[in-house]
């Protein structure tokens, strides 16, 4: 009896503990809310989401945070203390404009107070803009701006089409973040400002397109685009681009700069 209690003792024990080390990644749908018709022409949410499995969608993403051991999550709310509460990773992509929403919401002032707040405590924060025609990129600069980042008005990496994919590559070398990663692909992104303690995490002909700050106990990753949707985590790229290498060595990182939360 004695056994029986101590190994069940030890199997609740490490049970808690899985539980401790439990890690949540909440990405928006809030400010990226997005609808068309499916087939049975009834309105459903599209465009980088952790449950769609075509092109734009971020299923192979989230499986990759899965693999680290995450529990994935998706806010349909305006981010606030307590729905952020136990998510250790935020990721905000593509806010609406009014060409993809006919009521888009904008990034106001009570939710930078709370998504900062948020970081402050601890939080990691995953930015992914766009290029400007294809984002809304003022009020998304507000939030970004308190923490000295800055998406910038303009188009680097542009590809015209898939005879011109070198136009969006991007070497990668020796590389703190992006460890099992040689060469990249992204295009038709923003540049990124950054002012310290921020710094560039990754740069494309000299200008910044990936930036990381810290912020109080928290860390923020700015990316000039949506980047890891499913077409281009090697679903369709030429032999020699390793987005999908790029994409664990990202969300491994992004693990390890994350909290716990119970």
């Amino acid at each position: 009896m004695k056994m029986v209690y101590t190994c069940m003792a030890l199997a609740c024990f490490h049970a808690a503990v899985l539980h401790a080390q439990e890690k949540t990644v909440t990405l928006d749908s809030y400010f990226n809310n997005e609808h068309r018709k499916n087939a049975a022409g009834e309105m459903e949410s599209f465009h980088y989401k952790w449950e769609e499995t075509g092109n734009n969608g971020y299923s192979k993403l989230g499986d990759a945070f899965k693999a680290q051991g995450a529990t994935l999550n998706t806010l349909h709310e305006a981010p606030a203390a307590a729905n952020l509460k136990s998510s250790a990773i935020y990721i905000i992509v593509d806010p609406d404009n009014a060409k993809e929403s006919p009521t888009p919401n904008y990034i106001g002032k009570k939710d930078i107070t709370a998504i900062s707040q948020w970081v402050k405590a601890g939080g990691v924060l995953l930015l992914l803009a766009n290029d400007s025609a294809n984002t809304e990129l003022t009020h998304f600069n507000e939030l970004a701006a308190v923490f000295g980042l800055h998406f910038n008005d303009e188009r680097i990496n542009y590809v015209k089409d898939d005879a011109h994919f070198e136009n969006g590559a991007i070497a990668v070398k020796d590389h703190p973040v992006f460890r099992t990663t040689k060469k990249i692909f992204m295009k038709d992104a923003c540049s990124i400002r950054v002012q310290p303690p921020g710094k560039p995490l990754l740069t494309s002909g000299g200008a910044t397109i990936i930036a990381t700050t810290t912020y109080g106990k928290g860390t923020v990753v700015a990316v000039g685009d949506p980047w890891l949707y499913n077409e281009y985590v090697n679903g369709r790229l030429p032999a020699g681009y390793e987005n999908d290498k790029a994409m664990t060595d990202l969300v491994t990182w992004l693990m390890t700069k994350a909290p716990a939360k119970k």
